[in-house]
């Protein structure tokens, strides 16, 4: 009896493609794991004692397969990343005309933190600086904080592919120095 030539072609070409990703990835971890310039953030107190030798990379291919390879048992703050992800829901919730109301896509070459806004059009000139993630956030569906909270958490979730936690000494960490992104907000 012989299977479905169609389906066993696609199935081989998946697994090529996974097999490509795998080998991209993991060429990536051997490259950069390595690497000893930088240090941890030191700015958050929490992130300046981070082991800047603990390294994984992990990815989900365009069909929902998750590739990684590293220390992927080790839990990591997102930081940063999450910006991606609340302009993801941004867009979602608000389409790309809104958002771009409130937001730019140009690239600065600033700092993060930098205090920066479009002349023209008085609006932060992207969603990876602090100034466009907080004006992103604002756009966060919800009725209340608690709504708000669980539209994020959920976003992540769908992303990150589990339920985020929150990690309170990090958060506090960041909140006792955060005087720069409370006056940019």
């Amino acid at each position: 009896m012989s299977g479905d030539p169609t389906a066993a072609v696609a199935e081989a070409e998946r697994a090529e493609r996974r097999a490509w990703f795998e080998r991209v990835i993991g060429e990536l971890h051997d490259r950069y794991a390595g690497l000893t310039e930088g240090e941890p953030a030191s700015y958050i107190p929490q992130l300046a004692e981070v082991d800047p030798d603990v390294f994984a990379i992990a990815a989900v291919t365009t069909h929902g397969e998750r590739v990684g390879v590293g220390a992927l048992d080790h839990r990591f703050t997102i930081q940063s990343i999450s910006k991606l992800l609340v302009y993801g829901l941004a867009l979602e919730a608000h389409g790309r005309d809104a958002v771009l109301e409130r937001v730019g896509v140009a690239p600065t070459g600033d700092r993060f933190n930098a205090i920066v806004l479009a002349d023209e059009q008085n609006r932060a000139p992207n969603p990876m600086v602090n100034a466009g993630a907080i004006a992103v956030t604002d756009l966060v569906p919800g009725g209340s904080i608690q709504e708000r909270v669980e539209a994020l958490q959920t976003t992540f979730e769908r992303y990150v592919g589990r339920r985020p936690e929150v990690d309170r000494a990090v958060w506090d960490s960041e909140r006792e120095p955060g005087h720069r992104n409370r006056a940019i907000a």
